[in-house]
């Protein structure tokens, strides 16, 4: 596989799972109350568990994204 192509394609799951990751953290933002009550109905949880989870679940996010698909996409960067 050639470099560019790499280059490309890490670059593309970049900015993909960067749109993710802020569409989530924009739907947890706005619509939080609803998620909660929604999993609530399924699952026994507090709002403190569920607001702790939510947080994990964002920052998880953040550093697959980073270690996954940015920091090799610069790396590929700076080799070409």
């Amino acid at each position: 596989m050639e470099l560019a192509t790499l280059r490309a394609f890490f670059g593309w799951c970049t900015v993909i799972n960067s749109a993710f990751l802020a569409l989530s953290f924009l739907f947890f933002a706005r619509a939080g109350d609803w998620v909660y009550r929604t999993h609530s109905r399924l699952f026994p949880v507090s709002r403190e568990a569920f607001t702790t989870a939510i947080y994990c679940f964002i920052g998880s996010m953040k550093v697959l994204v980073l270690m996954l698909n940015a920091v090799p996409y610069i790396a590929l960067v700076i080799l070409s």
